[in-house]
């Protein structure tokens, strides 16, 4: 079992608080997503500055437009040198394939294409207001297998449909997992991210808009490629003490 590498999500609105953020971080993180929030705020030079810094860029825009658009979105993503890439599965099989030929086009240094099956913020009850009349993990199952058939690299996933998706599509596709929340980390119990230790399902989170949350050890049990964390991080008192216990964490139920 491979041990999943962590994504500091960089959740900030500037650029100064995201480097003052990753100035207190260890050393041996090597990817941090760069979200819409942060792109909009600061534009390409945000990714060209961590690049600087030696950072691997998750470029979190969940390209979602006709096949054409997203296409050159693509090219324009492998200049600025992003490692992964997020578009919306619900685009549909001929962006995604569009998205995949801009890809191979652009050579091996395009970024790895991820799709998004279902936001880690919707429930049952979202999908039937969009008239989805699937269960969640049958519409995760759907999404995933026409991405991956149209040629796309891996999935944004939630932990509980993590598992499903390794044991359908095997060990070739990357799945990227937000929602991590940290089982114990007590630096961050004053900013009410804890977890229940006899199930490890978090609780007291009382900022978070996910629905679909888990911890690292369910993360790496169920098989994940990465995790991504960012307000259990950020918002810490110690973002290095927490950050740490998370790869810690980590390691820990691989070792175990």
């Amino acid at each position: 079992m491979k041990i999943p590498e962590l994504i500091i999500a960089l959740d900030r609105p500037s650029l100064k608080e995201c480097l003052a953020v990753l100035d207190r971080l260890p050393n041996s993180i090597r990817y941090v997503k760069v979200g819409l929030e942060l792109f909009v705020a600061e534009g390409p030079e945000v990714l060209l500055t961590l690049q600087r810094r030696q950072k691997k860029i998750f470029l979190d825009l969940k390209l979602h437009d006709i096949p054409n658009t997203v296409a050159r979105a693509i090219s324009s993503a492998t200049r600025l040198g992003a490692a992964l890439l997020t578009i919306h599965a619900g685009g549909g099989r001929a962006m995604m394939q569009a998205a995949a030929e801009a890809a191979k086009q652009s050579g091996s240094q395009a970024p790895k294409l991820i799709a998004v099956t279902a936001l880690t913020s919707l429930g049952p009850a979202d999908l039937a207001d969009l008239g989805i009349q699937r269960t969640m993990t049958d519409q995760v199952l759907a999404l995933g297998q026409m991405a991956l058939g149209a040629g796309l690299d891996g999935l944004v996933c939630s932990v509980h449909e993590a598992k499903l998706l390794r044991q359908r599509f095997g060990p070739a596709p990357i799945l990227i997992t937000p929602g991590i929340r940290p089982a114990c980390v007590p630096t961050l119990q004053e900013v009410g991210t804890t977890a229940d230790t006899s199930t490890g399902k978090p609780t007291g989170d009382t900022h978070s808009d996910q629905k679909r949350v888990a911890t690292p050890a369910m993360a790496v049990k169920a098989g994940v490629t990465f995790i991504v964390v960012g307000r259990p991080i950020l918002d810490a008192p110690d973002p290095h003490a927490a950050a740490k216990a998370i790869l810690d964490e980590i390691a820990g139920y691989r070792r175990s």
